[in-house]
């Protein structure tokens, strides 16, 4: 059984506002407000491939992106991240 798109981009918006240090739920939980209703179903798996990152790691791909690179397929992603937050 697949889920509908609507339906992961609430559980998508959830994961983001709900992380494990409140620096990411700002950073993740904003972004996810202001980008999941746009984000095509191939984007929102990427994102959910995105929460699916232990906080550490994501917060250093996020705000030091030149001493930790992430997966690939995600940079895209991180970056659009970083320059919603002004961090480009």
């Amino acid at each position: 059984m697949t889920e509908d798109v609507d339906t992961r981009r609430r559980r998508a918006a959830y994961r983001a506002w709900h992380r494990g240090t409140k620096e990411m739920d700002l950073m993740l939980g904003r972004f996810a407000d202001s980008a999941l209703a746009g984000m095509s179903p191939e984007t929102l798996a990427r994102f959910e491939r995105l929460l699916a990152l232990p906080d550490p790691d994501l917060q250093d791909m996020l705000l030091n992106p030149a001493l930790t690179a992430g997966p690939e397929a995600l940079a895209d992603l991180i970056a659009r991240v970083r320059a919603f937050h002004g961090l480009d």
